[in-house]
């Protein structure tokens, strides 16, 4: 009788260079490489399931997917952590694996989710890719003011793509806040989950504000219109990064 141990791994990538974590057709996926390395390393076929999808050109500093083993176990971490490494790109990194009860599940067990959102104000080649070039001077205390309006709604239809095939647009908000920085802006966010383009939406609404061309209390008509052409322009990619998932069962 096979014995199947079920392990999360830890990693992070630099986003820029792939079409997202989903493996699709005809396009380069940071879960292609993993399963690849992943695979190549143990020795038997191993597809990973991921703590959910980013879009393209969207990073990670933490993100977590579970896999199986089949009749082999990961007896001597840091090995497996360097061999698996040695196969992946440079910009996708291992930090650790934790073996879980094989009910254990990456996406549907995660309690919470965080990203940030990074602007910086003057050109700088070190940020290219890493961060939004915004030479705009934003009045942070309205964008702050209107975040605050997120945390008296769940329903976030008017922030999310088009035609997503998920059974609910709600949404619990626990954290959603400007931080003004030396180079510029960061907007960090968190709950239970999030829908696809709902982060780089809200940005692009909350810049509006900040820039004086959206009312604070607009927010409120925005979001009960569920409508997303209401919202503002959805920010790029680069700026975003996941950067906690939180799970009831896994310490730091």
């Amino acid at each position: 009788m096979q014995k199947i141990t079920r392990y999360f791994i830890e990693l992070a990538y630099n986003g820029t260079e792939y079409h997202g974590w989903q493996v699709q057709p005809n396009a380069t996926s940071v879960q292609e490489k993993l399963d690849k390395a992943l695979s190549t390393f143990f020795r038997q076929t191993i597809e990973t399931v991921g703590c959910g999808r980013t879009d393209t050109g969207v990073h990670a500093s933490q993100f977590f997917a579970h896999f199986d083993l089949v009749d082999k176990e990961i007896s001597r971490e840091q090995k497996e952590i360097n061999g698996v490494n040695a196969l992946l790109p440079f910009d996708i990194a291992v930090f650790r694996f934790i073996e879980v009860s094989n009910e254990a599940h990456a996406r549907f067990d995660a309690s919470s989710r965080s990203y940030e959102y990074r602007i910086h104000t003057k050109k700088n080649p070190f940020k290219h890719n890493y961060s939004c070039l915004l030479r705009d001077d934003l009045d942070i205390e309205e964008m702050n003011n209107a975040a605050g309006i997120l945390f008296q709604y769940i329903d976030f239809s008017c922030f999310s793509k088009s035609n997503t095939q998920v059974f609910t647009n709600n949404c619990k908000i626990s954290r959603a806040n400007w931080e003004k920085t030396e180079e510029g802006y960061i907007f960090h966010i968190s709950a239970d989950r999030f829908l696809r383009n709902m982060v780089r939406a809200i940005v692009g609404t909350l810049i509006d504000v900040g820039r004086h061309k959206l009312p604070v209390n607009e927010l409120h008509t925005i979001i009960q219109s569920k409508n997303r052409s209401n919202a503002g322009t959805s920010v790029p990619a680069c700026g975003l990064y996941l950067t906690r998932v939180n799970y009831p069962y896994i310490k730091e």
